[in-house]
């Protein structure tokens, strides 16, 4: 394991450090702010580290029981290592506009997930040809449409056990539901976020990609490694006749 020394210099390398302006500071960061410099927020991330160490180990224990992690951070400079990341560990992820009732509607939204993959499958199977050409591309844009809402959390077969979230006060949709279900909240908050209801906050920079980058690959590590330790599945034994 990296020593604490050299784990803050590479927060500090990747510009985790930096808050946003103190007019926005959210009360509940006030203990975690090493001081203001130019009007922003500077994180002590002698602080930052054990939450951080927290989250990642709490997000390998999740791997090592085999239980599932939704990656959610729809915003341009989070979206690309959200998707990358889950992707990485064939995990769920929403790097989009959060679909309501994800998780308070599952049902809902799993059976037009589930009618989002038949007809992707009936597609492929060549079993539109028997609709017009008018109804296959009214069926081709309901296709697109599914697609562009629901294709990173397609293997999603039940509420996720935890999810992680980049920036929460702008996917406080996602955090309102995942309180509402009593779903576990792994969260990269700046300054202007209230980390009050976050299981496991992680306060940082959560506005550049560099930094944020940083932080979901040390999630996304710690996951891996989870999975690794796992135990293998048991395989029952069949009984041959004699």
């Amino acid at each position: 394991m990296p020593t604490t020394k050299t784990t803050i210099e590479s927060m500090f390398s990747a510009g985790t450090q930096y808050g946003l302006g103190r007019s926005r500071r959210n009360p509940t960061s006030n203990p975690y702010i090493f001081g203001t410099k130019n009007k922003t927020d500077i994180f002590d991330l002698e602080k930052t580290k054990p939450l951080l160490d927290t989250a990642a180990a709490y997000a390998h224990k999740l791997a090592s029981e085999g239980k599932t992690l939704l990656f959610v951070g729809g915003k341009k400079e989070a979206s690309a290592a959200v998707k990358t990341a889950a992707q990485s560990l064939n995990l769920p992820y929403v790097d989009g506009r959060w679909i309501g009732g994800t998780l308070t509607n599952f049902m809902q939204v799993r059976k037009r997930i589930d009618r989002f993959e038949k007809l992707v499958s009936d597609r492929e199977k060549g079993e539109l040809a028997k609709y017009t050409k008018r109804e296959r591309m009214i069926i081709g844009k309901e296709i697109d449409k599914l697609e562009r809402m629901f294709f990173g959390i397609v293997s999603l077969k039940k509420i996720p056990d935890v999810i992680f979230v980049v920036d929460p006060r702008r996917e406080h949709n996602a955090i309102k539901e995942a309180s509402d279900m009593k779903v576990p909240v792994i969260a990269l908050a700046n300054s202007d976020c209230d980390i009050s209801d976050i299981a496991f906050p992680i306060v940082g920079n959560d506005g550049s990609k560099l930094s944020i980058q940083y932080f979901v690959n040390e999630i996304t590590q710690a996951y891996n490694a989870g999975k690794k330790s796992a135990p293998a599945p048991v395989v029952a034994k069949v009984a041959t006749a004699k």
